[in-house]
C-alpha cells in the first residue's frame, strides 16, 4: 500500500522541478547618442557579460556594483567580461553593469533585478557542517508566497564544479522542501554557492542565492584520546590528545584548545586554564586527594577552519579523590550499633508485655484469721443503724 504523502510529495516534485530562475535584464539607452554596444546579455550561471559593438574597439571596461555601492573593475580587449573569479555577491540583490569605452563617452548601463512575487523567496537561509561530511541547510517560506510554492536547492561547490540539486529534501506537514542534507561534502578553499529557486501555479517566485565558506560553517568535532597521566612528583599531570578530524585541514598548528578542568566533588570549582595551541598541557595545581573531570574542545587558528568553538570531548576523570574508606566503616559501625540497641529494646518491651499476657492468679482470702483491728473497726462503722422515733412528752405544773 502506498504512502499517500509519500505519493503526493513524488508527483508534486516532478511537476515543480527545473523552472528557469525568474530575473529581469534591462539595459538604459543614452538620450544624446545612440551607443555602438547593443544586445548586451547576461549569463547568471557563469557571470559572463557579453555584447556586441558595431565598431573595433581595442579595450573595453567592465564595472559591476550591488546595492551596497560596492563595485568591481575589469578592462578586456573583447566584448566578453567574466566575473566569475572576483565575484561572490549574491544575485537576489540585484546587480548594476556598466561598460564603456576608455577615453571615449560611448558607455552602457545595464542592471540585473529578480523577478517575481515579492515576499515570495526564502528567508533565514543557513547551513552547518557537522560530523565531517555532513551538512544541513534549512530554510523558512517566503511570507508572502502562495499555498501550493514550492522550493528547490542547488548549490555548486567551486566554480570548476557542476552545479547539483539536493537530493534528500526535508519536507514539513504540506510536503513543502524546507532544508536540504547532504553527505560526503568536502570543504575547498573556494567559496560556495547556494540557489533555492520556487515555483508556483499562481504567481513567480523569487529566488535567493548565497556565497559561503564552507569551513566558516563547520562543527568541528571534540579532540580525540584524551589522557591524564599523574605523577606524585612536582610535575604533576601530563595531559594529552589529538587534533579534531576533519576533511581538509591536518596540520595540528591550525587549531586552539580549551581546557576544563573541574573539582568532581565541588562543580562550581572550575579552573581557568590559558588557551593552548600544542595537543599537550600540564596541569600544575594538581592535588592527588582530589578528584578532576576533564574535557577539551577546539577551534580554528590562523587557519580555514571555523574560528567557532566546536565539541567538548567525552569528560574523563583522574585523580585519587577522596579516602571514602573510613568514613563507610564508621557508617557500618554506627549503623550496627543502632540496629542493636533497636533489637534490644524490642526483646525488653515483649518481655514486659508477656507478665502482662500472664499476670498471677490470686489466692482466697481468710477472713477469719486474717482479720485485724483495722478491719473490726471498718466493719463496726459501717453497720447499718435502725431509725427510732423517739417522743417527748411535756408536763405543766
Amino acid at each position: 500500500m502506498f504512502d499517500t504523502l509519500g505519493l503526493i510529495c513524488m508527483i508534486w516534485w516532478y511537476m515543480m522541478l527545473f523552472h528557469p530562475l525568474h530575473a529581469d535584464f534591462q539595459c538604459m539607452e543614452s538620450d544624446t547618442q545612440e551607443s555602438p554596444i547593443t544586445n548586451v546579455n547576461v549569463d547568471w550561471r557563469k557571470m559572463e557579460l557579453s555584447w556586441e559593438s558595431s565598431r573595433n574597439f581595442s579595450e573595453y571596461k567592465c564595472t559591476i556594483m550591488d546595492r551596497d555601492m560596492e563595485y568591481i573593475d575589469i578592462e578586456v580587449h573583447s566584448p566578453l567580461c567574466n566575473f566569475q573569479e572576483e565575484l561572490d555577491k549574491p544575485l537576489h540583490k540585484g546587480l548594476f553593469f556598466n561598460i564603456e569605452v576608455p577615453n571615449t563617452n560611448i558607455s552602457k548601463q545595464c542592471s540585473f533585478l529578480p523577478g517575481g512575487m515579492n515576499g515570495s523567496a526564502i528567508e533565514n537561509f543557513s547551513c552547518v557542517i557537522y560530523n565531517i561530511f555532513l551538512m544541513n541547510c534549512t530554510w523558512q517560506a517566503g511570507r508572502d508566497a502562495p499555498a501550493d510554492t514550492q522550493y528547490f536547492l542547488y548549490w555548486q561547490k567551486s566554480r570548476d564544479e557542476e552545479e547539483m540539486e539536493c537530493e534528500l529534501y526535508i519536507k514539513d506537514e504540506n510536503c513543502r522542501n524546507m532544508g536540504c542534507i547532504f553527505e560526503n561534502v568536502s570543504i575547498g578553499i573556494e567559496k560556495a554557492y547556494f540557489l533555492v529557486n520556487g515555483s508556483s501555479k499562481d504567481s513567480l517566485i523569487q529566488f535567493y542565492d548565497e556565497y559561503i565558506d564552507l569551513y566558516k560553517i563547520e562543527i568541528l568535532t571534540a579532540p580525540l584520546n584524551v589522557t591524564a597521566d599523574c605523577t606524585r612528583g612536582s610535575a604533576g599531570c601530563i595531559i594529552t590528545w589529538h587534533p579534531p578530524l576533519t576533511n581538509h585541514v591536518e596540520e595540528s598548528r591550525c587549531f586552539q584548545y580549551e581546557i576544563s578542568i573541574q573539582n568532581k566533588d565541588e562543580p562550581k570549582e572550575e579552573k581557568k586554564l590559558p588557551r593552548v595551541r600544542d595537543d599537550r598541557y600540564e596541569f600544575q595545581n594538581y592535588n592527588e586527594k582530589k578528584r578532576y573531570v576533564l574535557k577539551i574542545r577546539a577551534r580554528g587558528k590562523n587557519c580555514l577552519v571555523s574560528s567557532n568553538w566546536g565539541e567538548w570531548s567525552e569528560p574523563i576523570e583522574f585523580g585519587q579523590g577522596k579516602d571514602y574508606f573510613i568514613f563507610v566503616i564508621l557508617f557500618l559501625i554506627a549503623l550496627g550499633t543502632i540496629s542493636i540497641t533497636l533489637l534490644l529494646y524490642c526483646l525488653f518491651k515483649r518481655c514486659c508485655n508477656f507478665k502482662n499476657l500472664f499476670p498471677t492468679i490470686p489466692q482466697p482470702r481468710d477472713k477469719f484469721s486474717a482479720l485485724t483491728d483495722e478491719d473490726i473497726q471498718t466493719e463496726y462503722v459501717n453497720l447499718s443503724t435502725k431509725n427510732h422515733t423517739e417522743e417527748i412528752t411535756a408536763i405543766e405544773e
